[in-house]
Formats: structure tokens, C-alpha cells, sequence
């Protein structure tokens, strides 16, 4: 399908699909949400509105998909083992990449990898495994390589996955915490949100691969169980996700012991109005607006004290 790209204004606007060609650009510059084909044509890649400014021509997505920028700590998903890389699902437009000469072998040693290290590529990353990585580089077409070089990257085990649209989770110096509730939580910038049992921080760790997580007690799965509800609640509500907003959540949820399938609708209104204030504050971002309406109706709507 082709897309008439004579958009003289900003104002113009026009709904496109992935696959869609802009023709008539004879002087353009490629913004997010569009590729360049073979011939130099320029495609889009996401579903949404395109859009010109100057010579600048993008897509705004119709759902909030995450652009990777280097350094970015993200949580992924391995889809593939390829010849010597790994493919990765990071909640973008496009696979990311994790080159065999990006990782950590098992015990943290560093050397050149050999034939037999593309071998036990499976043995060590297979698909369905989640891992935590920094995005090393970006590519010209929006995919992104990753790397798991620091020994805080690497496979992730015994924990509980939240997907949240990537423009709640607040950037921050340090995207790796324990919480003081318990959990270890890793807030990756894609949007994907790990919480998995209390990591000793200043432990020597031998290497990306290795289980040292051992066996999670109930206290310790009832505290990733209710911080889980918590995240899923806050995204729900449109309040972005970062270690403050999530303590505070799971602190003003602990009065409520009722099962966990009924403690989303208990938060929802006992503590959304008390909370996105507080959220406003924290995160330095101007949530009131977005959310006052919401929070209104709620408590209008529902007669809880």
C-alpha cells in the first residue's frame, strides 16, 4: 500500500499500517516508527498516525511500543538461538540482538569465545529463558544489541514478569533494587518489570548464568505476589512505576488480608486517592492531570472511606 506523503504541515495527518510506503519524499529525514527498504524507500513499521514536521517524517503508534536508546536496562525474552547470538524479545517494534562475544561466560570469565563456546550456546540461553541486559547499540532500522558484560546482567530465575506500556517506567540511575518489603525488583526501561526474591547486592557473583537464587520461602512468594498486584494496579492507573511508587503501593496495601485476586479491586479504592499525589511529587511528572479525573469518578462512583 502507498501513502501520499505530500504533507505540507504539521497538521497533516494520516493513519498507516506496518508495510505502508510513503511516496513522493524526495527530501526527508526517517523519524521513529518508519524504516528504509532496500530500494530507499521509506516504510512504516508500526500501526499510527504519520506525521511531517519540517523534513522530519514518523509514526506515532497507536500503542506505546519502546524505542531502544544505548544503555537502557531491559528485561527480554529469548525467542531464537541463532550462529553465534541469541534473538530477544524486548517489547520493541523489533527483535534485539545478544551477540556471544556481549556475555559473561559461566564464572565471569572473560577470554575470546571459541567453537566450543557457540556449542553450549543452548546449554547456557535457551528459548523461553528471561534475562536482563544493557542496550549496547542501535541500529539504523530501530533494532537494538544487547550485552551482559557487568555481572548484574544475565539469566533471571524464579520470578514473576509485569508488562506495563514503557512510558510509565520512570529512567533512573539505578534500575536494580531490593525493596524494602522483601523482593528484588528489576525495572526495565522496555517496560518489562522482574520481581524475583531478595539479591545480595554486594555478594561476588560467579557469573550471568548461575542460579544462586535458591528456595523461596511462603513469606517471600506472598511479598512478590503482592508487589505484582501492586505494579499491575499502578499501570492500571496510569502512575509511573519506579521504587518509591511501588513501596508506598504495597504499604498501604498490607491492612487488606483478602486473596490476591480480590485485593486489586480493595486498592483500587482504598488508596488511589491517597496515593497519586504522592506519585506526582516523587516522580517529578505531571500526573495530576491524567489521572484527577479518573480518581474523582472513582471515588464518586464507590462509597468506601
Amino acid at each position: 500500500m502507498e501513502v501520499d506523503s505530500n504533507l505540507a504541515n504539521v497538521a497533516t495527518k494520516s493513519i498507516v499500517v506496518p508495510g505502508d510506503v510513503f511516496k513522493g519524499l524526495t527530501d526527508f529525514v526517517r523519524g521513529h516508527g518508519t524504516y528504509l527498504d532496500e530500494s530507499g524507500q521509506l516504510v512504516a513499521s508500526v500501526a499510527g498516525i504519520a506525521k511531517q514536521l519540517n523534513k522530519l517524517v514518523c509514526v506515532i503508534p497507536l500503542e506505546p511500543v519502546y524505542t531502544g536508546q544505548v544503555g537502557d536496562t531491559v528485561v527480554g525474552r529469548v525467542t531464537e538461538v541463532l550462529s553465534r547470538r541469541w534473538k530477544v524479545e524486548i517489547n520493541s517494534r523489533r527483535d534485539a540482538h545478544l551477540l556471544l562475544t556481549a556475555v559473561n561466560l559461566p564464572g565471569g570469565e572473560l577470554r575470546r569465545k571459541s567453537a566450543e563456546d557457540e556449542k553450549m550456546m543452548r546449554s547456557n540461553l535457551r528459548e523461553g529463558d528471561m534475562i536482563s541486559a544493557e542496550v549496547h547499540s542501535v541500529y539504523p532500522d530501530g533494532s537494538v544489541s544487547l550485552q551482559t558484560r557487568s555481572l548484574k546482567y544475565g539469566k533471571l530465575f524464579q520470578g514473576v514478569l509485569v508488562k506495563v506500556p514503557p512510558f510509565l517506567i520512570k529512567r533512573c540511575r539505578v534500575h536494580f533494587t531490593n525493596m524494602r518489603c522483601g523482593p528484588h525488583v528489576i525495572f526495565g526501561v522496555n517496560g518489562y518489570v522482574w520481581i524475583s526474591k531478595r539479591r545480595d547486592m554486594t555478594e561476588d557473583e560467579t557469573g550471568s548464568f548461575v542460579d544462586k537464587t535458591g528456595p523461596i520461602g511462603q513469606d517471600e512468594f506472598l511479598a512478590i505476589s503482592r508487589l505484582r498486584m501492586c505494579a499491575v494496579l499502578l499501570a492500571n492507573r496510569t502512575i509511573p512505576l519506579f521504587e518509591q511508587s511501588l513501596q508506598l503501593a504495597y504499604e498501604l496495601s498490607i491492612p487488606y488480608k483478602v486473596s490476591f485476586f480480590k485485593l486489586l479491586c480493595s486498592l483500587t479504592l482504598a488508596f488511589i486517592h491517597k496515593i497519586f499525589l504522592q506519585v506526582c511529587e516523587l516522580a517529578n511528572a505531571d500526573v495530576v492531570e491524567r489521572i484527577g479525573n479518573r480518581v474523582r469518578s472513582c471515588v464518586l462512583s464507590n462509597n468506601f472511606e
